[in-house]
């Protein structure tokens, strides 16, 4: 990995964080910064292991300056779906999932004030 690998990391970062929230089905509750350092994370981590099974060359794309591995982004998109599924699962609480209600105390019945008084 060379320093032009770690700064371009930054801004798929986010878009490789993005796609691993669409992939994963349901509303996660992490917010927008947790999702760009688990991007940036699964970017990282999915080009070392893209490099260490020889996939980083396969299945090039080319567009104007910019190329990629559909490998490489298939890897790095599943790192950031499991990484996003386990920080929604760290932050999971009923109360902000918009789970149950809470309980009420069922309501007392009064007797009227005509059958307190015969």
């Amino acid at each position: 990995m060379h320093i032009n690998d770690f700064l371009t990391a930054i801004p798929i970062g986010l878009l490789i964080g993005v796609l691993g929230r669409l992939v994963l089905p349901g509303r996660q509750s992490i917010g927008i910064f947790i999702t760009f350092l688990i991007g940036v994370g699964a970017a990282l981590l999915g080009t070392l292991v893209a490099e260490l099974v020889n996939l980083d060359d396969k299945a090039l794309v080319k567009v104007w300056k910019i190329q990629w591995s559909w490998w490489e982004l298939g890897i790095q998109v599943l790192f950031a779906a499991i990484g996003i599924g386990l920080a929604n699962m760290l932050t999971y609480t009923k109360l902000a999932s918009g789970g149950e209600r809470p309980r009420r105390r069922p309501a007392r019945k009064r007797k009227k004030a005509k059958e307190a008084t015969d």
